[in-house]
Parts: C-alpha cells; structure tokens; sequence
C-alpha cells in the first residue's frame, strides 16, 4: 500500500459519517489490543480554546523531559498533523502500515455499524502512541465530549475549556445541552479543570463533577507573577488558556513532577499554527490568520486584533461553512476592515460567497466589499496591502497556508476533515 492509496482509504471512510456513541470505538480498540490500558491522558474539551490548551500542555510535559503524543483535530493541510509525538507530525510511513494493520479489523463491523473514518483514526492514534510508548497523551476530543469516540480513555485528569454556541445542531440549542455533552468527558474520581464561565453551564459541570466524585477547580483571571512572560501565542484570551493548562500541570504534580523552569520553558516554546499566526512575507507584507469559526471566537478574534494591532484598518479575507452562525461573525468582524473580500471555502458546507458578502455590506457601508471565485484570487487582490487578515474558517485558514507556502502541500488532504452532514447518524438516545 502507498500512502496515497492510505488516505483514500481514509477518504472512503467519511461515507460513513460522524456517529454519537462509544460502542464502535471500544470494540475496535479491542480488537486492537486495547492500547489505551497502557498510556497515560490529559482529555481536553470545550468549544473554543482546546487546541491551543494542548499545545501548550504538551509543549511544558515535552519541555520537562517527557515523551508526549499529541492528538488534535481538525488537521490544516497535512492528515499527519492529527497525530504527533513530541511535535513530530507520524510519518508517511506509520501511516500505511497502521491502515494496513487496522483494515482487516473492520471485517469485525456490520455494514451497518461500519467504523466512521473518526472513529478508525482514534484507535490508530492509540495504537501508535502505546507503540511509541509515550509517557503522556494530551488527547483532544472531536466534537462534543461525553459520545465521542474519543471518550473511550480514562485519564489523569479531564480539561473543559469553555462552554459557547458551536455545533449546536448535534450537540443541542442551549448552553446547558452543549455543556451536558462536554462535562461527558469527566470521569469517576479524575480531577477536573474548566474556564466556563456562563452559569448556567457551569452548574452542569459542577453537578457532574459532584455525581462522579471528580475535584472541580476553577480557572479564572490569569495569576500574573506565573504568567509573565506568558506564551509566544498572541492574545489575551491565551493566557486563560495558559492558566488551564498550568493549572492541570499543578494537579498532576504528585504523578508528573515538572519544575517552575520547565513550565516557563514549555509556554514560552509553544506554537499552534493558524490561531492568531502573523506571517511576514518577503517585501514586508503581514498576513494574519485565524479559525475564528464561531461567534465567541469571533468576539476573541476582535479583541485581540484591537488590543495588538490597535489603529490599523486591514483587509479582510473572509470565507465560513454554512453551518456556522456566520451573519453574526460577519457584523462582529466588520467594522475591523477598510476592505473586505469574501470567498467560498473549499468545502461541500460552504457558505455563499456573495451571500457573506452582502451581510458585510450591510454591517459596514464604508468598507470597499468584494467576492471572489477562490482564495488565490483574493490573495491577488490584496498583494498591495499592507496588513491583510485571513479568517472565518479552519479550512480556510489552511488553504492559506498551503497557498502562501507556509505549509506542505498535502496533496488535497484538508478534505478529509469533511463528513456527509447527511449521514449522520446520533445514537443519543441508545447510549445515554
């Protein structure tokens, strides 16, 4: 098998779309070997935030000497980047050979209870962080928490980031619902951290905490002296972020001893491409990109962008899914542009380009507002301006990057982050 033919074998999985449930994911572990019995996690969830949160606990356990699997999603360009040990993205190679191994397995499943392609990379990851033998996993939830395939581990403690608005059409319409499904990952006797803030979300974390005998701690206002210097991540909200995971870090202590330098040294090394990433091209031209992909990242977006590039007036490139609350991102992110071109991102869920485009429009009536056929050519568009903002969507973000050369071309994998929203199948009810 070629790598190629790996990943079109992973394509071929996303027929099978996202399913709710745990059932799936155990039998395949098992069958497996059940490789997560010999590995150590740190599971982390919420709506906005976990991505950066597990980057930076990865980069202070890796800083103090430990051996760390990073698991994280959705990838920018690269399949690759979903799985990594000591932020070294899994070779090509391990890539055909755990496909390989995993493909007879599959024989085990019905057609009609076939593994989803998420579910199938959640036990190659295990499979291939317990061969690698890491000390620690830091292990990202995919959407949700409490029946995502991910939930199959029981770890050292579990990491709840926030609770907002996002995905509410499978996670449910209310801050209590989405939360009920994030507060899924807390575990009988596991010690939890969370940031959430809104009340009545917090009352849910606080109530499954107290039914599963797990330590809740609070994480709010960053404590400065520890902080400074923070992280090399631009933004206020990162230090919240800090805060989290240096409270985590706190908890495991009696399990994993790390030294106050090694903290220091691990925040200060840490980077997460495409959240508030600053490129500067040749001839002096700034690009800056985020995945401000709902109305609270929207909101994170704008304040930071005020706060360190407080005067500037840049041109916005902006594309969404359309299953996202994008008029609402639209009048957030509008009065930040002189200029704003609108695109189509390169997904089946795409919003319309000139349907964004109006909503600018009519959010900022001084902006010069224009749509293009494709990112390439609103790049051109803008290739004398000297401040330029790429955001709205993950996958557009790593279009840019692959456009921009920043990353590797992967060959078209950014569409493996995609699912048949029409499959979809919820096993809520029979799993609960």
């Amino acid at each position: 098998m070629t790598y190629s033919a790996a990943i079109q074998f992973l394509y071929g999985l996303r027929l099978f779309g996202a399913k709710f449930g745990l059932e799936n994911t155990f039998k395949l572990a098992a069958l497996a070997g059940s490789p997560q019995a010999n590995l150590r996690f740190i599971h982390v969830a919420g709506t906005n935030g976990k991505g950066s949160t597990c980057a930076m606990l990865e980069s202070i356990y890796r800083a103090a000497g430990l051996r760390v699997g990073l698991f994280t999603s959705p990838h920018l360009v690269s399949f690759r980047e979903r799985i990594q040990v000591n932020r070294q993205l899994i070779s090509e190679a391990e890539v055909v050979r755990l496909v390989d191994e995993i493909q007879p397995l599959l024989n085990s499943f019905p057609p009609e209870h076939h593994p989803t392609f998420f579910e199938v990379v959640t036990v190659m990851a295990l499979k291939f962080f317990a061969e690698q033998k890491c000390d620690l996993v830091i292990w990202e939830t995919g959407l949700g928490g409490r029946l995502d395939a991910t939930n199959i581990v029981t770890p050292l403690a579990s990491v709840i980031t926030n609770i907002a608005f996002d995905h509410q059409q499978w996670l449910g319409d209310t801050l209590e619902k989405i939360a009920a499904e994030k507060a899924g990952i807390i575990k009988p006797g596991v010690p939890v951290v969370t940031a959430a803030d809104a009340p009545e979300a917090l009352r849910v974390i606080e109530q499954v905490a107290e039914q599963k005998g797990a330590a809740l701690t609070y994480v709010q206002a960053p404590h400065a002296s520890r902080l400074t210097p923070c992280t090399s991540l631009l933004g206020e909200h990162q230090r919240l972020n800090a805060a989290l995971a240096l409270t985590a870090v706190d908890i495991l202590q009696a399990q994993i001893p790390v030294a106050e330098k090694q903290i220091r040294a691990g925040l200060a090394a840490v980077r997460w491409p495409g959240r508030l990433q600053l490129i500067e091209l040749t001839g002096g031209q700034k690009i800056l990109l985020d995945g401000a992909h709902n109305i609270a990242g929207a909101e994170t977006f704008r304040a930071a962008l005020e706060r360190h590039f407080a005067g500037s007036r840049p041109a916005l490139i902006f594309g969404a899914l359309a299953d996202k609350s994008w008029p609402e991102i639209c009048r957030t992110l509008a009065p930040l542009a002189a200029k704003v071109f609108t695109v189509p991102v390169a997904s089946e869920r795409t919003a319309d380009a000139e349907a964004l485009a109006n909503c600018f429009r009519a959010a900022n009536p001084a902006a010069e507002v224009g749509r293009f056929e494709n990112l390439t050519a609103a790049l051109n568009a803008c290739k004398d301006e000297p401040f330029v903002v790429i955001t709205g969507s993950l996958y557009l973000v790593g279009e840019a990057l692959e456009c921009l050369g920043f990353s590797p071309a992967a060959g078209g994998e950014r569409g493996l982050n995609e699912w048949d929203a029409a499959r979809i199948q919820q096993y809520k009810t029979a799993a609960s």
